[in-house]
């Protein structure tokens, strides 16, 4: 058995600081996560990572939740606003650690593999990072922290974060 925290109950366990530790793994997939229940036990079959109230922020602001957001200007996709050259960033670094799962294009229209894809990114390259620096990196390349540009961006998140 379990526990499965769905996405209302963790978001705001992490902004009231009740006892979640944000990097708590439980088993379980983000879709099998229900809007209106209660915390509650199930059996299931893997381990996924509740995210870290950072990732919720970035959410809110790149799609506004909506996992369906489409920007053809940018051909960025899903409630990550995922582009392209993420995706071939991911698979290399999945390449490169020896894991044998990769992710296609249409993946990113998948919040649990959107999320996937944001921790091995995350993982790898901002092990140890600020939630500001994966933010703006998140927004601005790996220099991101780096650029005037993703300031703003990262009042959105922020702002997000502490108006919950």
């Amino acid at each position: 058995m379990s526990l499965i925290l769905n996405k209302t109950t963790f978001f705001f366990a992490c902004i009231l600081s009740l006892p979640v530790k944000p990097y708590m793994e439980f088993e379980g997939s983000y879709s099998e996560m229900n809007y209106i229940k209660p915390i509650e036990y199930i059996e299931t079959k893997k381990p996924v990572r509740v995210p870290q109230k950072v990732v919720l922020g970035m959410i809110q602001v790149e799609s506004n939740g909506n996992d369906s957001a489409y920007n053809i200007k940018e051909d960025a996709v899903g409630c990550l606003q995922i582009r392209p050259i993420m995706v071939r960033e991911v698979n290399r670094i999945l390449r490169k650690t020896h894991k044998d799962n990769r992710f296609k294009m249409k993946d990113r229209w998948d919040r649990d593999k959107s999320l996937q894809m944001f921790w091995v990114w995350r993982d790898y390259h901002h092990p140890n990072s600020t939630d500001e620096v994966i933010s703006r990196n998140w927004n601005g390349g790996p220099n991101g922290y780096k650029k005037k540009s993703t300031e703003k961006y990262w009042k959105k998140v922020n702002s997000c974060l502490e108006s919950r």
